[in-house]
């Protein structure tokens, strides 16, 4: 079985084909530039109507298949910006029609546990996710993922960027913040937002942007934004893996490539005896593979998605999601 995935959620149009294995035959993304004045959806879904055809037909030249050997089409069926949603279900409609194949709609944030839980060996892990848009501790139990933790306002990706917007970092901002913290010296003061298991990052941008203006140090405030909020995902991912009682945390979403954040993920999970598992960049950032993936998943626990069934849905939450495979 070979399947063929189309991820569009935000930012980024992403298309990926893999087989029953997991071997990841392609993988392509395209980003649009958030740099002046941030991402806007209808500005977004244009750039991957734009480059989705485009992608797939390079996806497949890529992967030395012809698209007779795809079995299967899978999209992101949410959560994400409506437009950008779309965009990538109608493609994925059409493609599934056109080869008569079946379709499947994934959950954008099963999709990065379960590539993760892939190509890392992990079973029963403890996920971080850290992206634009969302920030969620999540686990397995009681036959869902469930999400024992989450942003209460703004993701940290999403903070990250509006603060390098703001002083003139290029997009997307998160190696930039970074390469900036490893100069920092100085640990200002800023509110560490942890409300019991869930967390807050407007209230740090706020005060970061007001201290950037007395003339603080950037690599001091960007130094200040890391420690602080890794320092609450670390805390509210050690309370969970507590409370479920599991010794493996996996890494998920854009931020998670952060080395500064792998690095005290490490440290709180050898002072615990735990392990700490994390993807291969490509397949951490939102990506086609990791849709496609969760897709033959969900095909082989005999799951399809008529089109009669296949609108989006914006606020697709984890543990909405039924997992016939993990039992």
């Amino acid at each position: 079985m070979i399947c063929l995935g189309i991820e569009g959620t935000a930012h980024s149009v992403g298309v990926g084909i893999v087989d029953d294995d997991c071997n990841v035959l392609a993988n392509l993304t395209k980003m649009i530039d958030g740099s002046k004045g941030g991402i806007h959806p209808r500005e977004a879904a244009n750039h991957h109507a734009e480059h989705i055809v485009p992608m797939m037909h390079k996806a497949v030249e890529e992967a030395g298949i012809s698209y007779e050997d795809i079995g299967l089409v899978s999209f992101s069926q949410g959560p994400g910006l409506g437009p950008c949603l779309r965009t990538a279900a109608t493609a994925a409609r059409a493609l599934s029609l056109a080869l008569k194949v079946d379709l499947v709609g994934v959950n954008h944030c099963v999709a990065h546990l379960e590539i993760g839980r892939k190509v890392t060996g992990c079973d029963d892990p403890t996920l971080l996710y850290a992206s634009g848009g969302n920030t969620q501790v999540i686990a397995y139990s009681g036959g869902r993922y469930r999400v024992f933790g989450e942003t209460m306002d703004i993701g940290v990706g999403n903070m990250i960027d509006k603060f390098g917007r703001s002083t003139g970092m290029p997009f997307p901002a998160g190696p930039h913040l970074e390469r900036y913290a490893r100069e920092g010296v100085e640990l200002l003061e800023l509110p560490y937002s942890v409300k019991g298991m869930d967390v807050a990052f407007s209230g740090i941008l706020t005060a970061a942007l007001q201290l950037h203006k007395t003339g603080r140090r950037l690599e001091d405030l960007c130094y200040s934004i890391q420690e602080t909020c890794f320092a609450m995902l670390v805390e509210v991912t050690e309370r969970a893996m507590a409370h479920v009682e599991k010794e493996q945390v996996l890494l998920g979403g854009g931020v998670v490539q952060n080395k500064r954040l792998q690095e005290m993920v490490r440290i709180m999970t050898e002072e615990r005896g735990a392990s700490m598992f994390v993807p291969p960049g490509s397949l951490c950032v939102d990506n086609g593979a990791m849709i496609a993936w969760t897709g033959v998943v969900m095909h082989e626990a005999g799951i399809r998605t008529k089109i009669s069934e296949s609108a989006v849905n914006q606020r697709f939450r984890t543990d909405e999601v039924d997992l016939p495979w993990m039992r």
